[in-house]
């Protein structure tokens, strides 16, 4: 009897979604639906279902090419395609990125030839045409989106430099315990670190970081790898380095952890400053610092505000005062760093040395602007800092404190340095904005009377903006109107009939994929338009997407940015002009593109953001989400679009012309106050007293 031959079966194709079908060529999800319903020839799904069709990779590319659209994808793009359609493990790839780097554009055969050859490719074109930090980058997303660790953000490069710029000019070994992609050692090693050391929870974080640490030579040329070392593993309970003294320690930890090893590491020989509260976290890494630094070595650490004032790590607190182990407190603006919203603050730390000098006073930095415009100030604090400024303030104070400890006389607004005594109280809260305070007493009466009548000048022009925006809206509108019964149409029937594109803004966490049917952006640089931008009638303000973001849409002039949730109070949407121009459209946000041959813009506006429109179109009762595609148009011409445009308009500027007189009058009068109350103005002298009488 013949032997059975084993079975042969075709290989398997390759399948593809429309997204990835516009991300190989290079074009928006909407192009592909063009493409798909106009040409015949488009190849037919293979696979899916029918809301979520798949198509066979190679006849896709195959009526590409024929069409002549290759693949126009950035580099990055056509690698995060090639590594979703053959998966594949990131820590040899992030070996071979140093190779690549090593060898160069034409520096012959690779040692492995073990990879899918696509992936090969787009890693090689991304590394020579986007660079090394970019390929490692999109080779981390995947295992980073399947990553539970939380609590972690990624450190801005521009924060990184600052924080390495604090360490002395000796420092020359650095370690950093939550290294994360490994920002904050490629920073020191950029200011003159030689030695570098971390260690990361996430296995992916840490083989990225070394691969990054291993590129950072000076001379461009890939730093020997007895000078890197990052190891996989939980610091706090599992130290990598148990011996290692360091000159310097940079790091950017996880915080609000509870599951830190409290129990199991209470009776630690690191807690040489008292035991950390189980909500305490974060000074636990405080410790762990201090404890890898030789005698007279700093550390700099990046913490949320809330440890410089829980009443559950005041003894830690005290004790790193009353040793002189914490030498300054850096408050930083809202939006300097992840999460955005909150100020965080930077720690700098100096181990104590035995027998070594008495540090009696602690610096308080306050790194907040010292005046902030009209718009700023009735924004609230600043989304995106104005890093250029920012360094200088922070290493100015910084460098002056520490040439003269004892003698810096602090720098009004921005800078006081607090006594240890002072401090030793019963709470013993490092909040810098505790201790660095301006008063109208603390201001020359030459800037005094300056901020006073920008004030007014700037309340008198606003006064009379909202007068004539009144009258705008109320001379000749009749008080009725007769019933239109007019024909409507859904946002949905809109953007079927092309008169509309409807586009949505990313999620609040989203880590990969490309935004849906437009133009999209991954450039840092871009500000964000954001839901409490539009809730507060303010220019975009937020930052550029995470940095494992897909691409975002990019808001165009005439564009409406109508917010997802009706939860909450202020204006509901915006037509997009030119503040908004290139700016990226932010989470929870929907955006209309209207045809502007066929839609008004300030009409959509108007009527899609009505009360009884939104209500009509929305779900949920306590968070309540709007459903862009419901919302219902009158059918008009353009015409008389036009005609409800503008009064919309009208009502958009007298809106914003009563919130900024509203702001300004609230500034002045608390200004005001603020300076009879300390002394520094006086009441005028037309004011005379009045007998009040209770009743």
């Amino acid at each position: 009897m013949p032997q059975q031959q084993p079975s042969r079966t075709a290989p398997s194709p390759v399948r593809v979604t429309a997204a990835e079908i516009s991300r190989i060529a290079g074009v928006t999800r909407a192009t592909v639906s063009n493409w798909r319903r106009r040409h015949e020839d488009f190849p037919s799904p293979d696979g899916g279902t029918e809301s979520s069709p798949l198509y066979d990779l190679h006849a896709v590319r195959a009526w590409l090419r024929n069409r002549g659209l290759t693949a126009a994808a950035s580099p990055e793009e056509e690698l995060r395609t090639a590594l979703r359609l053959k998966p594949t493990e990131s820590a040899p790839l992030f070996d071979l990125v140093v190779e690549l780097v090593e060898r160069g554009p034409g520096g012959g055969a690779l040692s492995s030839a073990t990879y899918d050859g696509a992936v090969l490719a787009a890693l090689v074109r991304c590394v020579h045409e986007a660079g090394s930090d970019a390929a490692l980058g999109v080779l981390a997303e995947r295992e980073l989106e399947e990553s539970t660790v939380g609590g972690t953000y990624p450190t801005p490069d521009e924060l990184a430099d600052l924080m390495a710029r604090l360490l002395p000019e000796a420092a020359r070994t650095v370690l950093d315990p939550a290294c994360g992609g490994g920002t904050l050692l490629a920073a020191a090693r950029r200011h003159g670190a030689i030695a570098l050391h971390g260690q990361d929870l996430v296995p992916v974080q840490a083989g990225r970081a070394s691969a990054r640490l291993r590129l950072a030579g000076a001379d461009g040329r890939p730093l020997p790898p007895d000078l890197v070392r990052v190891e996989t593993g939980d610091s706090l309970r599992a130290d990598a380095y148990p011996a290692l003294a360091v000159d310097a320690v940079l790091c950017n930890p996880p915080y609000g952890d509870r599951d830190w090893g409290h129990d199991e590491l209470a009776y630690d020989p690191r807690w040489a400053y008292g035991v950390p509260p189980r909500a305490e976290s974060e000074l636990a890494w405080v410790q762990h610092a201090l404890a890898h630094l030789r005698p007279d070595g700093y550390a700099v650490i990046l913490l949320p505000p809330a440890p410089a004032s829980r009443a559950s790590g005041r003894r830690v607190r005290a004790e790193l005062v009353r040793t002189g182990a914490l030498r300054a407190v850096v408050s930083l603006p809202a939006g300097a760093a992840h999460p955005f919203h909150v100020g965080l603050h930077l720690w700098v730390l100096q181990r104590p040395r035995p027998s070594g000098p008495e540090r009696p006073s602690v610096l308080f930095v306050n790194a907040e602007p010292e005046q902030r415009d009209g718009a700023a100030a009735r924004r609230g604090p600043a989304i995106r800092a104005d890093w250029s400024e920012l360094t200088e303030r922070v290493l100015n104070v910084w460098t002056a404190f520490t040439d003269d400890p004892v003698g810096y006389p602090g720098e009004p607004a921005v800078a006081r340095v607090v006594p240890v005594v002072d401090l030793l109280g019963d709470t013993v809260d490092l909040t810098p904005a505790r201790h660095v305070r301006t008063t109208s007493a603390d201001l020359a009466p030459e800037v005094l009377v300056a901020r006073l009548d920008g004030l007014r000048d700037r309340l008198t022009g606003e006064a009379a903006a909202l007068l004539a925006a009144s009258e705008q809206v109320t001379r000749e509108w009749p008080l009725t109107a007769p019933d239109q019964g007019w024909r409507t149409a859904t946002v949905a029937d809109l953007v079927r009939g092309g008169a509309l594109t409807l586009l949505k803004g990313p999620a609040a966490r989203d880590t990969g994929g490309a935004a849906l049917g437009t133009e999209s952006d991954t450039t840092p640089d871009r500000p964000v338009l954001t839901v409490d931008d539009i809730a507060a009638g303010e220019p975009p303000s937020g930052t550029g997407p995470h940095p494992h973001a897909g691409p975002m849409h990019v808001i165009a002039p005439g564009d409406i940015v109508l917010r997802a949730s009706a939860s909450r109070g202020g204006p509901r949407a915006r037509v997009a002009g030119e503040p908004e121009a290139g700016a990226l459209l932010g989470p929870h946000l929907n955006l209309l593109r209207p045809d502007p041959a066929r839609l008004d813009s300030w009409f959509l506006a108007g009527f899609a953001a009505a009360e009884d429109n939104i209500a009509t179109a929305s779900t949920g009762s306590t968070i309540v989400n709007v459903n862009p595609g419901r919302l219902r148009l009158p059918l008009l011409p353009l015409e008389q679009q036009r005609r409800y445009g503008e009064a919309f308009r009208r009502l958009h500027v007298l809106r914003t012309a009563a919130r900024l007189a509203s702001a300004t009058s609230e500034e002045a009068a608390s200004a005001l106050a603020a300076g009879l109350a300390s002394g520094a103005v006086a009441p005028p002298s037309g004011v005379t007293a009045r007998t009040r009488t209770l009743d």
